[in-house]
């Protein structure tokens, strides 16, 4: 595979090399509700975030969702040979010191989201986050949704059950990928009704799924990666 000057598909073969880690690391995980996927449009896909282990969520959503990409602080870009690579997939990297550079960032990357039927992934809690309920979603995506034009598809991932504090266990993550919402109808003005529907699907989903027995801390198990 030839590396292309700031391409999403860059990204395919470290993706690929990250997943046949779980084997190592005795992680299996699955991805349901690919029926689900936008088709035909971009969109700010929304996935709960928990800790590095979602390098793996990404990981596993960069082949089945074609044109993805991320948005990172510029710091990150400094940080080789990480940076480089993040530039070559084209990782969007802002400011977020400059407040008039990132909201013009915003809108360029709503501009390539509709005309290249980009999907860009974002956190919505904006930090880390292993307690039992999400943390209240940022605006920053939902912003971006609207300068779009362009749907919301959320994204749900159980929750880490089998990170312990000192040890290490067999697990697995269930992704589920969530119907579209529109975000035609909705203004700044009317912003937060639609980070609460957004809020709560994805709240009852990652509840539902880390409630699941596939999702539990699972000792002897034998590491399988799911097709």
């Amino acid at each position: 595979m030839l590396l292309r000057p700031r391409d999403s598909r860059n990204a395919l073969i470290p993706a690929a090399g990250l997943r046949a880690c779980c084997k190592f690391m005795g992680v299996t995980y699955e991805v349901e509700g690919k029926e689900n996927i936008v088709k035909n449009s971009g969109c700010v896909v929304l996935i709960n975030h928990q800790s590095m282990l979602d390098l793996i969520v990404l990981a596993c959503l960069w082949p089945v969702m074609p044109n993805c990409t991320v948005i990172s602080k510029k710091e990150i870009f400094y940080l080789q040979p990480f940076g480089l690579a993040s530039w070559l997939w084209g990782t969007i990297f802002i400011d977020r010191m400059n407040v008039k550079g990132a909201r013009s960032a915003v809108n360029k990357t709503g501009d390539t989201i509709r005309t290249r039927q980009a999907r860009v992934l974002m956190f919505p809690e904006g930090t880390r986050n292993d307690k039992k309920e999400l943390l209240p979603f940022k605006k920053g995506a939902f912003h971006l949704a609207l300068a779009s034009r362009c749907p919301i598809q959320p994204v749900a991932v159980c929750r880490y059950t089998f990170l312990g504090k000192q040890v290490f266990d067999n697990g697995h993550i269930k992704i589920r990928i969530l119907p579209s919402i529109s975000t035609e109808g909705y203004t700044p003005e009317n912003m937060d009704k639609l980070i609460d529907e957004a809020y709560k699907v994805m709240s009852e989903n990652v509840d539902a799924i880390s409630e699941s027995d596939a999702c539990q801390i699972n000792n002897n198990s034998s590491a399988k990666i799911l097709k």
